[in-house]
């Protein structure tokens, strides 16, 4: 009788997960490099974000023809209270000159105009950037030019368009580093506490940094060949994203393979069950945030547009990580992963006191659980009306105090607070004088039409381009509402075919471009989750429920929000894109904590009917769901730390959403809706006609 050595088959079963970590560690080692490269190919500029249709869009390129370059303007502002010293004017004429021959620097060579009082308190320069160039490094050398000989008690700040544009890519220049160090700390507190072992965290955020280095190099290659557009605000959440749905899908399959672990002694078996018992909520909480953040390809923002793919290919990596990188070192380390409290074979699963007696509370009084938490809800879904999402001025953009702004604010005390960066009008160069007549609204201070070399009026294709100076900052709403008189009160000029442009106009168009995303883009987003829901639930009513109770989660969070930001914050406003990236992430992400638990449900309902299995669902997954969202939450917090008021607000309002939803709506609102109508939930699967106790 042969008897066959078994060792060979046993070293063969371990080959897979073997090769499979050794693949990720190799994909990692040549991918990892790429995170830190994406802020070389991110472009910040928001009047690139516009579609060709915007008239600011029209007016830019048609400007070009007027100019031998494109340039951005960068404001060299001087103050010195008292009034200004001939050493004061004569430092300021040196230093023009000498910024004029540097190499990114156009014609005209900046001069010094002195502000209008009767003593001269201050003194500005219009410096004209190259756009080819390096905005940062150019805006750094003239400030560091700028240091040089200046007299003592004259302020000389640099404000204007090209230095805000710096100060913005400046306050993103920590994603690279800072975000990082402190999503991976955050992240990595969270998961010693949840485990009490110092090595299932390891191999957890070893996931995610995989992930990241797979999700950073695909990004890189595509937005290096012009596939996408990525931004500072795209590149920070990627980061938290990944790292967030990454140890989301890591908690809910370590979990299961913990309970494997009981009731199975081969590790790898173990591995194999909690992998089939987690890989369809798992793939469709990826496939969910994937399809949500893929509708803001409806966008007509190049900015918005470019953050649906960049999303994508985060979660898509976050998942192909969690189902091939985790499952292979969970095999190779098993009960040791879990060290010192490793999982005995043949233990009985314990049961959560605190989920048991959730659960119990929900069987005691379902109907008065759903509707005192769905009246919770509805009272701060009330306040969302003060959430004031109708744009800020660029200025406000900055938590923290920058050059650029208190330029801007020296500036606005001595001078048309729009020196420096004018609208612009381009029309029929026939009608140039009446279009310069119409543009003098309230508002203007001042209007000229751009001369040639002779001193008459510049025409380009039969077009002149007239500037009108305004008296509000640039980017203030004051500024944009002079520039819609000036776009009403041109636009009545028969024949002249006025287009308004400009930095002012640019924000206008934003603002109207993000208005009319929000009102197409949710409903999409609203339709993509019914399906997907549909679909993996077999159920009509169910999907219902659960988007219901997500965009009434939504609701309350903006409404706290509101509260929030206004009273306790102090903030001046919103962008309208906070709004559409809140509801896209808070449903599509809040969505996912309801797909772990239903999918659990009905998984247990098809055995012992819906009521027993809506309650044994939220014990076995009350812990780990609550897990996840602090997870999630937690990282999401760590977009703060850039000092940009869109992250910031992003920040709250998608960790407070999270945390209602894992802990308020998913504990309490869902399981108790389910309870009270049992097994119509399912309408109209089989599961519904079995009829197995409510």
């Amino acid at each position: 009788m042969n008897v066959v050595d078994p060792r060979p088959v046993r070293r063969r079963r371990w080959l897979i997960p073997a090769l499979a970590a050794l693949a990720w560690l190799a994909l990692g080692a040549f991918a990892g490099p790429y995170a830190g490269r994406l802020s070389t190919v991110a472009e910040n500029d928001s009047s690139a974000f516009l579609p060709s249709s915007a008239e600011s869009t029209e007016v830019a390129g048609l400007r070009a023809g007027f100019a031998d370059a494109e340039a951005t303007a960068a404001v060299v502002v001087a103050e010195r209270p008292g009034g200004l010293t001939g050493a004061d004017f004569a430092y300021l004429e040196a230093a023009g000159s000498g910024l004029a021959g540097l190499p990114f620097t156009l014609d005209p060579a900046p001069a010094p105009v002195p502000s209008e009082e009767t003593a001269p308190e201050a003194a500005q320069m219009v410096v004209l950037i190259d756009a080819a160039a390096e905005l940062d490094e150019a805006v750094s050398q003239i400030r560091a030019d700028l240091e040089d000989a200046r007299p003592d008690g004259l302020t000389v700040l640099v404000t204007g368009q090209a230095a805000l544009g710096a100060d913005l890519g400046a306050a993103f220049g920590g994603v690279d580093g800072l975000l990082l160090l402190v999503a991976a700390s955050v992240v990595a507190v969270i998961l010693v506490l949840v485990y009490r072992s110092p090595l299932l965290p390891l191999l957890v955020l070893t996931s995610s940094v995989f992930a990241l280095s797979l999700a950073s190099m695909a990004v890189f290659l595509l937005a290096d060949a012009g596939a996408i557009d990525l931004n500072g605000q795209s590149q920070g959440i990627l980061f938290i994203l990944v790292f967030g749905a990454a140890t989301d899908y890591a908690l809910l399959l370590v979990a299961r393979f913990r309970e494997k672990l009981g009731t199975e002694p081969d590790r790898l078996r173990a591995v194999a069950a909690a992998l089939r018992g987690t890989i369809e909520p798992i793939a469709a909480s990826a496939g969910t945030v994937i399809l949500g953040v893929l509708c803001l390809l409806f966008s007509q923002l190049d900015s918005n547009r470019g953050l649906g793919p960049v999303a994508a290919i985060g979660i898509a990596a976050s998942f192909l990580a969690s189902i091939t990188f985790l499952p292979a070192v969970l095999a190779l380390f098993g009960r040791a992963a879990f060290w010192p409290r490793r999982p005995a074979a043949g233990a009985r699963a314990r049961r959560s006191r605190l989920w048991s007696r959730v659960a119990g509370l929900v069987a005691a009084r379902p109907r008065k659980v759903w509707v005192s938490t769905a009246l919770a809800l509805l009272f701060a879904a009330v306040f969302m009306t003060q959430l004031r999402a109708d744009g800020t001025a660029q200025t406000d953009v900055f938590l923290t105090e920058v050059d650029s702004v208190t330029g801007q604010e020296v500036l606005a005390e001595h001078f048309p607070a729009g020196s420096g960066t004018p609208a612009v009008v381009i029309a029929d160069a026939a009608r140039a004088e009446h279009v310069a007549a119409a543009a003098e609204v309230d508002g203007v201070a001042g209007v000229s039409v751009t001369t040639g070399d002779g001193g008459e009026p510049k025409v380009v294709d039969g077009l002149v381009m007239i500037e009108a100076v305004l008296e509000d900052a640039p980017d203030s709403q004051a500024a944009m509402d002079t520039v819609e008189r000036v776009r009403e009160s041109v636009g009545a000029v028969d024949g002249a075919g006025a287009k308004v442009g400009g930095a002012t106009a640019v924000q206008l168009d934003t603002i109207e471009v993000s208005e009319r995303d929000r009102s197409v883009i949710i409903p999409i987003v609203l339709a993509v989750i019914l399906a997907v829901l549909a679909l993996l639930l077999r159920s009509i009513t169910a999907p219902l429920l659960l988007v219901g109770t997500v965009v009434l989660s939504f609701a309350a969070t903006m409404g706290v929000s509101a509260l929030v930001f206004n009273h306790l914050l102090g903030f001046p406003g919103a962008d309208p894109t906070v709004v559409l990236f809140g509801f896209v992430f808070l449903v599509a992400l809040g969505i996912d904590y309801n797909i772990f638990l239903m999918t659990r449900v009905r998984e247990e309902a098809a055995h012992i009917g819906t009521r027993a299995g809506t309650l044994r669902g939220l014990v076995a997954t009350g812990g780990v769901i609550t897990s996840a969202g602090v997870v999630l939450a937690a990282t999401f917090s760590a977009l703060a730390v850039l000092p940009l008021l869109f992250l910031a607000q992003i920040a709250f309002i998608v960790a407070f959403g999270v945390m209602l939803d894992a802990v308020l709506v998913r504990s309490f609102l869902v399981p108790a809706l389910t309870v009270d109508i049992g097994p119509s939930v399912w309408w109209p699967s089989r599961l519904a006609r079995r009829g197995k106790g409510r």
